[in-house]
């Protein structure tokens, strides 16, 4: 609105092919609702946000509903896996930075099956250094923030993680930002606007 001197940002939509456990798991989606919808499931045994949650865990990754189904080589966080490290190594020479938003399943550190650790656990395994990969989740004090912004505007981390709710507002570490990643959608427009303001603004 303040016509202000903000990159052009070139908007790729990535799109993952649904897998064969995928399509099985949206049609037991489609019996659940219909169950709801003729009222004979108690709303506190089902009801249609626990169907819409479901469906988001299961389009980020089928793990999420069941830790022991297979890891899917072509499932939408192992596109966007190849996708960062291809970005990583293209700018590995000027330092560039990436932000991974993803508002499901962040780091609860119980030993549950997380798509952040995940994510971090093949970065590491392709070749990027541990340092470079930092959660948003681990700056749990305006001082460690702050720390952690610092050290993504020099380039030492290169690849941030975090939740729209932590890492939306108020992160300015776009000295260096090649890329933001969704891996999931918030629930509201101004949500997408605050992810997409950490790199579409001045600097």
């Amino acid at each position: 609105q303040l016509h202000l001197p903000v990159p052009d940002a070139k908007f790729e939509t990535v799109v993952a092919k649904p897998s064969e456990i995928q399509k099985e798991m949206v049609q037991e989606l489609s019996r659940r609702a219909a169950k709801i919808h003729s009222g004979t499931v108690d709303a506190s045994e089902d009801n249609m946000l626990c169907v819409t949650n479901d469906g988001r865990k299961i389009g980020l990754d089928v793990r999420l509903m069941n830790p022991i189904l297979p890891d899917d080589p072509n499932s939408k966080l192992n596109t966007c896996v190849r996708n960062v490290l291809q970005i990583w190594a293209d700018g590995k020479e000027q330092k560039l930075t990436q932000l991974l938003f993803c508002d499901l399943s962040t780091p609860k550190n119980d030993g549950n099956f997380n798509v952040y650790d995940d994510i971090r656990k093949k970065l590491v395994a392709a070749g990027v250094p541990e340092s470079e990969v930092e959660f948003i989740h681990n700056a749990d004090t305006e001082a460690k923030k702050a720390a952690l912004f610092s050290k993504v505007r020099s380039g030492d981390v290169r690849i941030l993680l975090g939740s729209t709710a932590k890492m939306g507002a108020g992160t300015n570490v776009q000295q260096r930002l090649a890329a933001v990643h969704h891996l999931d959608v918030g629930w509201k427009p101004s949500d997408m606007t605050q992810r997409n303001g950490r790199i579409i603004r001045q600097g």
